[in-house]
């Protein structure tokens, strides 16, 4: 599924490519720069240029979104190239050295991909709502705490309003708010803009105060356990699977459209979240400690664990928001009663292309359009919202937030 998007986007930049082959020579650095430094840089065309120096280097590629891009070296030993156009918002890349794939040293690291390393952002048309304004600022708060379920600490992200330390006997709403599948609590504050968007929200009367929780959700789905081996007689070889085969194994855990999750594939995170994370924010931040000032919002990944929990812990959350991660449909609804009950907003989300790509059967061939406007004449208040231009990337879940965040606890 995902290497359809990447195969896709590659033709569409490919497409683009002007038919003179010269790139539009106005390229400033991109805000995700190292200080100091002057890489990586986007034109207003949006291609990417990267630069780096790697005298004793045979071959150095530029890999962003899907595709590897052939950089040229200097005889000083500099090595820069360009992208062909790309999307605009945020996008993780690496550099591709002699067959190593590794960071750009110029860039700043973001984790993603299941790993530290570079992004970049291309300058959005609607980039102010995430922009640093001179606003009253919130605080994102790094909080570490035990957790029973797993018996380890753990660490999260709490962002707290401007207005929070002013109002020392006033309580807030909390929104639990969960990043995608390769990457780990430090998302949503960093590639997702969090506090930005927030701030910017609040100082326009647009949101009402409220704090978000950003955990580490990922998980790991347990192999089974492989068939005893048949007793091999003394002095032969095991038998070898053929070549060019692998030999048989667990499945490898699969999300998004089409592929069926075991049904207790998020218990780790749900308990660690019931037993452990909320009671602690409960007793750490002046929280209103119910349902109806409970929200869980997540993206991808996190919006299949979003699912998943509420529907399964009505006492626990009765607003959510789910960006790029299904969908609640009204046989959720009629299949769990007290859900259906405590229910108060329902917040579904996609990026245009991956919307696209879904209902025309690359996903799990449903519309989600369908099925919330079902949800919706229901009498659940549901909404939904495309981010034009964007697939499965930040800048589709930068632009939900913003718009989830609006209805929230009003």
């Amino acid at each position: 599924m995902k290497r359809f998007f990447y195969i896709l986007a590659a033709a569409l930049c490919i497409a683009a490519i002007p038919a003179n082959g010269q790139v539009k020579e106005d390229f400033k650095p991109a805000p995700n720069v190292q200080p100091g430094k002057q890489y990586p840089q986007v034109n207003s065309e949006r291609c990417v240029r990267v630069r780096v120096v790697a005298p004793d280097a045979k071959s150095v590629k530029l890999d962003i979104g899907g595709v590897k891009y052939e950089l040229k070296k200097d005889d000083q030993g500099v090595w820069i190239g360009e992208s062909a156009p790309q999307d605009e918002g945020f996008h993780y890349y690496q550099l591709n050295i002699d067959g190593a794939d590794v960071p750009d040293p110029s860039s700043l690291y973001y984790y993603g991909s299941s790993r530290w390393g570079s992004g970049v952002d291309v300058p959005a048309a609607d980039e102010d709502f995430y922009a640093v304004k001179n606003v009253p600022q919130g605080e994102i708060r790094e909080i570490y705490y035990w957790s029973e379920v797993n018996n380890a600490m753990r660490h999260c992200f709490v962002y707290v309003p401007a207005e929070y330390d002013l109002n020392p006997t006033k309580r807030y709403p909390v929104l639990y708010l969960q990043h995608g599948g390769g990457e780990d609590e430090h998302g949503w504050p960093q590639q997702g803009h969090t506090a930005q968007i927030m701030d910017n929200l609040l100082a326009a009367g647009k949101a009402v105060p409220f704090l978000i929780v950003m955990d580490n959700g990922s998980w790991t789905m347990p192999r089974p356990a492989a068939p005893a081996a048949a007793p091999t007689p003394q002095g032969q070889r095991p038998p070898q699977a053929p070549q060019g085969q692998r030999p048989q194994g667990g499945q490898r855990p699969q999300g998004g459209g089409g592929f069926a999750m075991p049904a207790n594939w998020a218990d780790g995170i749900a308990d660690t979240f019931i037993k452990d994370l909320i009671p602690m924010i409960d007793s750490r931040f002046r929280t209103i400690p119910d349902a109806a000032h409970r929200a869980m919002a997540g993206l991808s990944m996190g919006g299949m664990q979003t699912k998943t929990i509420t529907v399964a812990h009505p006492e626990v959350f009765s607003n959510l928001g789910i960006f790029s991660g299904g969908t609640i449909t009204v046989a959720d609804c009629k299949n769990n009663p007290e859900f259906a009950k405590t229910l108060k907003l329902v917040f579904v989300s996609f990026g245009s292309r991956e919307l696209e790509n879904r209902v025309a059967g690359f996903g799990d061939g449903t519309d989600p359009r369908q099925e919330t406007e079902e949800l919706k004449a229901s009498g659940v208040d549901a909404h939904f919202y495309v981010s034009p231009g964007t697939a499965h990337e930040w800048l589709s879940w930068r632009r939900a937030l913003y718009q989830f965040a609006q209805l929230l606890f009003k």
